[in-house]
């Protein structure tokens, strides 16, 4: 089945969930089989080195060194990779309650991680863009 493109049908339909857990961001040096182990939810590779999206209690147990904690909101709508405007539709949504998100987009659904302390608030601004 073919992803949704169209953003007002995106919008109505995202059914955001707050997943459970605390999520970190790191940057290591090395390879990604040095790293497998881990069981990361998400990598990158970048210039200054590997990105790691691992569970906090993973990095905690590992001693890797982060700056905060996430949660991940899940948006369950199968949104194309080619739709326009989705992530800046949530992003100027979490904007105007001054939350911060990194936005990873899968195959099937975007996933927003969205700083701890904030994640009730940024699951509820989301579902207000459902109501509109």
């Amino acid at each position: 089945m073919a992803g949704i493109l169209e953003l007002n049908e995106l919008l109505k339909s995202m059914q955001p969930v707050l997943k459970q857990g605390e999520y970190i961001f790191c940057c290591l040096a090395g390879e990604l089989a040095d790293y497998v182990h881990l069981e990361p939810l998400a990598t990158y590779v970048e210039e200054e080195g590997l990105t790691l999206i691992l569970k906090a209690e993973t990095a905690d147990k590992a001693g890797i060194t982060y700056e905060g904690k996430y949660n991940l909101i899940t948006l369950n709508v199968h949104s194309s990779l080619e739709a326009v405007g989705l992530t800046a539709a949530v992003s100027a949504k979490l904007t105007e309650h001054g939350i911060s998100a990194n936005v990873v987009a899968a195959f099937y659904h975007d996933h927003i991680f969205v700083q701890t302390d904030k994640a009730q608030a940024a699951l509820d601004a989301l579902k207000e863009i459902m109501a509109c």
